[in-house]
């Protein structure tokens, strides 16, 4: 596929670390709208540069000075980056986030540099300083929350920070909501001689465009409600740009939460806290390896992008970049007690559970990919649950509860009744992927330990998955469906995963008897579902039905060679000849379609050919819909709209194009090692 340049991205990721805080532009420039978090709710990023004395506006919705033209913007996995030229000087504004999965301490640090260049475009000498401030917003829940301010002499930063007037960590839980405690920074390293201050966004804006210089002390009438005057905090950095050269500063925005998931009542800490002693170090090594981690995630988005281009071709590629962060950055990784690392998602705009085995399930290429322990981290949280007692069904739970508090199942009867459950949809997917962790990163510890609960499951199967009851899969919203023919898929598949594992383990007769079923099940299947008009069913008692059938790519990805081959070639067929210019719909009952499945539907045949016919409508889909949000999975193939959905972790599956190729695989688990 060529590359249609530039996308024009739905959003675009700017500070994007967890569910909490996670800043992003909805719109075409920097410098054009405030900024939001992903929910909707705005976040006041406002952006000046003086160019010899002359102020332009580079973020931001209040233009307090003429625009800059902004003239790029570049999503990359660990990157986003802008250009603005203008009066001889071309700025770029790169939001660095070292989202570096097989580093997980790196990962988890909740920091993203902001990095200023200046070019001189013209030949010529300029005087320069670039401003930059950030109000309250991102550590309350609702503008009108109060917010309290400070500013540290840290070693390394001038520093400011804004906090919740009324702390309340981990007292809440919910969908639409933002933190409430910890502190929210922003830093400039002493030596590149900022200028500092808080006070009213209006009077520090006005200052700089007039003066280029901001208020000598701070407002200290606290607290205040967040749009009550619109306290900020602000920094500006002179930059001397040398004729026909260039000048560089950064700056840090970070959040320090304290504490981020409760898990089984237990209060747990991000995952970086189990290796740095506090949040000052923390500051610390993120000014001592800023310079080794930006060339570090340069040399990373490289790889990763050509790898991607290699698997699936250029616009490939810029669908898996603008699908990185975002995937990463709806979950927590934390520490339990022992310091394994947990990843919690959060179920953004469907419900706000915890810990969704239906969400981490279409995800989870990007974690085989790039750090099974991340994949495993989703994992044990659902597995030790199980095994407390307090679960007493004979089948997987969905959740742990509802972001941030992960103490039990909320969804469907919870812990108390099967009412509304998913029990073959989450047998199925715990047992493909226990068997993904084992078939690619080898690790027959994680199936050991957790075996007896893995092997219930597995049972489970044997008596219940071939004809599924009337219940929900993970395409829930479109409501319970017996007999479904995809379902039965995941759970003849999961059966000869299980197989495989328990042939490493040492058990042959247990082996053996998983493979027999679920030999004995594909061949029954292929008959029972196949229609008269030559494809799939939906159900297997639904003539004339139809749907797809992304659970089947694990026979090929596994090597589990349960269903021949002609089964994925007529289902491709069929979804070449119905897709729109925006995808393939999910089944024959509406126009609606997930996004995620559709790039696993794509890696069904193992042709190239298909992949992209599949793939370069989503392209088409990205950079024409008029819903501008952060990645929506859920949309309509007939006019591009969202149907529900936003900024979740499941489009992490577009990497299962990448995970498809094992030279891929065997290249970054080396990473990991």
């Amino acid at each position: 596929m060529s590359r249609k340049s530039p996308l024009r991205y739905p959003a675009v990721p700017l500070v994007v670390h967890d569910p909490y805080f996670s800043i992003w532009s909805f719109d075409d420039t920097l410098n054009g709208h405030w900024h939001h978090h992903w929910t909707g709710s705005n976040i006041g990023l406002g952006g000046l540069i003086r160019i010899d004395g002359k102020t332009f506006t580079w973020s931001g919705g209040e233009q307090v000075a003429p625009l800059l033209p902004q003239t790029s913007c570049r999503v990359l996995p660990t990157r986003t980056v802008y250009t603005f030229e203008g009066e001889g000087i071309r700025l770029t504004v790169t939001f660095l986030t070292p989202a570096l999965p097989h580093r997980l301490e790196v990962l988890s640090r909740p920091l993203t540099y902001l990095v200023f260049r200046v070019d001189s475009t013209d030949g010529r000498a300029h005087s320069c300083e670039v401003y930059f401030d950030c109000g309250g917003e991102p550590c309350v829940d609702r503008p009108g929350d109060q917010v309290v301010w400070s500013r540290y002499h840290h070693n390394a930063f001038e520093l400011l920070s804004f906090g919740a007037a009324n702390q309340q960590p981990l007292l809440r839980s919910g969908d639409d909501l933002r933190i409430d405690w910890g502190h929210f920074y922003l830093g400039a390293p002493h030596r590149f001689g900022a200028q500092t201050a808080i006070d009213e966004n209006r009077i520090l804006r006005g200052r700089f465009a007039a003066e280029g210089k901001l208020p000598d002390s701070d407002n200290l009438d606290m607290p205040q409600r967040a749009n009550q005057n619109w306290i900020a905090l602000a920094l500006a950095l002179p930059l001397a740009v040398p004729a026909a050269g260039s000048a560089e500063a950064w700056a840090v925005l970070a959040y320090d939460d304290v504490l981020s998931i409760e898990y089984l009542h237990r209060r747990l800490p991000a995952y970086w806290r189990c290796k740095v002693s506090s949040f000052s170090e923390l500051l610390t090594l993120a000014a001592d390896e800023f310079d080794a981690l930006r060339r570090e995630c340069e040399a990373y988005d490289e790889m990763l992008m050509a790898d991607a281009e290699r698997a699936g071709g250029s616009e490939y590629a810029e669908i898996c970049a603008l699908s990185f962060r975002q995937s990463i950055a709806a979950h927590k990784l934390v520490a339990d007690i022992d310091g394994t690392p947990l990843f919690f998602s959060k179920e953004n705009f469907s419900n706000g559970c915890i810990a969704t085995v239906d969400v981490t399930y279409p995800s989870a290429p990007l974690y085989l990919l790039t750090a099974p322990a991340l994949l495993k981290g989703m994992l044990i949280p659902i597995l030790d649950y199980a095994e407390t007692g307090r679960w007493k069904f004979p089948f997987a739970p969905h959740d742990l509860g509802t972001y941030p508090l992960a103490n039990g199942q909320v969804y469907g009867g919870g812990e108390r009744t099967d009412d509304n459950q998913m029990p073959v949809e989450e047998c199925g997917n715990m047992l493909l992927l226990a068997g993904a962790l084992v078939e690619f990163g080898g690790d027959l510890d994680f199936a050991r330990r957790y075996r007896e609960t893995l092997k219930l499951w597995a049972d489970y199967l044997l008596d219940k998955g071939y004809d599924p009851e009337n219940q929900l899969c993970t395409d829930d919203f479109a409501g319970h469906l017996a007999h479904n023919t995809n379902l039965s898929l995941k759970a003849i598949l999961a059966l000869g995963a299980w197989a495989a594992v328990e042939k490493k383990l040492g058990n042959a007769a247990e082996s053996k008897k998983y493979r027999a079923a679920a030999e004995e099940a594909a061949k029954r299947w292929k008959n029972d579902a196949c229609d008269e008009s030559g494809f799939y069913r939906l159900a297997f008692d639904r003539p004339g039905s139809w749907s797809q059938k992304y659970n089947l790519v694990w026979d090929r990805l596994l090597g589990l060679g349960l269903f021949p081959a002609d089964i994925a070639e007529t289902e491709m067929a069929h979804y070449r000849k119905i897709q729109t210019r925006y995808g393939l719909p999910l089944d024959s009952r509406r126009s609606y379609t997930k996004f995620d499945w559709i790039v696993w539907c794509a890696v069904l045949t193992g042709k190239r050919d298909d992949f992209e016919a599949l793939v370069a409508p989503l392209y088409t889909w990205l950079d024409e819909t008029p819903t501008r949000v952060p990645l929506c999975d859920w949309y309509e193939t007939e006019d591009g709209r969202q149907v529900g959905f936003q900024a979740r972790s499941v489009v992490g599956g577009v990497f299962i194009g990448m995970l498809a190729d094992p030279e891929l695989r065997k290249k970054y688990l080396a990473l990991c090692r």
